[in-house]
């Protein structure tokens, strides 16, 4: 932190710190990319203990997504059998390790290359997506998160347990509109609830993950990272689809003479 204005009280220049300011400062400052940015307090907290800053700069939109729809959106409780659909992903990623935190059974959907990243960071179970369609299998969740698409809200109403949850956080337009409108419809005609939800950012989220990063309950998943320089080939990867975990945008500074 280079410099704080009058009226700010939780920090100091100097400090490190993290954040997620896609709501501070207006729309600009939820698609650009630069070295400094003006950000008000509240959308920040000080950076996790024991994490670089390109750790720290994977964390906060990704994680409060998954921390929210878990806990928030799906009343995730210990002992729970949880699903998460796209475990591969930057949300799915912190998704499978929140859970586990929170004392869930988790089983992890991804690709065949993704199977053994899965496992090691912690889920319980492995689904293949290319090999098995876990919404025929017969087996059923107390909770199911699907951090992208591939299914209609009907399959993954199969695969609920029956006064289970489905979360929908990210998929393809269709997929989100069957949660917006059908999601509604379903939870109030039977047991079973289904609905999505979007990140709403906040500093008490932000430190309850910065909690779980120092307690090394959570780890950041970084695939690649990119100079500022190269922001423009870091989004073609990105929306090829397939990162496993976060790509993160470096800066470096030059040393002053």
């Amino acid at each position: 932190m280079e410099a704080v204005g009058r009226n700010v009280t939780q920090f100091r220049p100097g400090e490190d710190v993290f954040g997620d300011i896609s709501h501070s400062g207006g729309f600009p400052n939820a698609g650009s990319f630069a070295e400094y940015v003006c950000a008000g307090e509240e959308a920040l907290a000080s950076k996790p203990a024991g994490t670089t800053f390109e750790e720290a700069a994977a964390v906060p939109f990704a994680a409060v997504t998954a921390l929210q729809g878990l806990r928030d959106k799906g009343r995730i409780q210990p002992g729970q059998k949880v699903l998460i659909n796209g475990a591969s992903g930057g949300v799915g990623t912190f998704a499978v390790q929140i859970a586990k935190s929170f004392g869930a059974d988790v089983t992890a959907v991804c690709s065949t290359r993704n199977l053994d990243l899965a496992r090691s960071i912690g889920a319980d179970e492995v689904v293949d997506y290319t090999q098995e369609d876990f919404t025929q299998s017969g087996r059923r969740y107390d909770l199911i998160l699907a951090v992208n698409g591939y299914y209609q809200i009907s399959a993954y109403k199969r695969a609920l347990s029956p006064r289970g949850v489905y979360v929908m956080v990210g998929g393809t337009n269709a997929q989100m509109l069957q949660a917006a409108l059908l999601g509604p419809w379903i939870s109030m005609t039977g047991s079973k609830k289904m609905g999505s939800m979007s990140n709403v950012p906040n500093q008490e989220d932000l430190v309850f993950v910065k909690e779980l990063l120092e307690a090394g309950d959570v780890v950041p998943v970084i695939d690649r990272r990119y100079p500022l320089s190269e922001v423009p080939e870091a989004l073609r990867y990105l929306e090829e689809g397939h990162a496993r975990g976060k790509v993160v945008i470096t800066v470096e500074r030059s040393s002053e003479t």
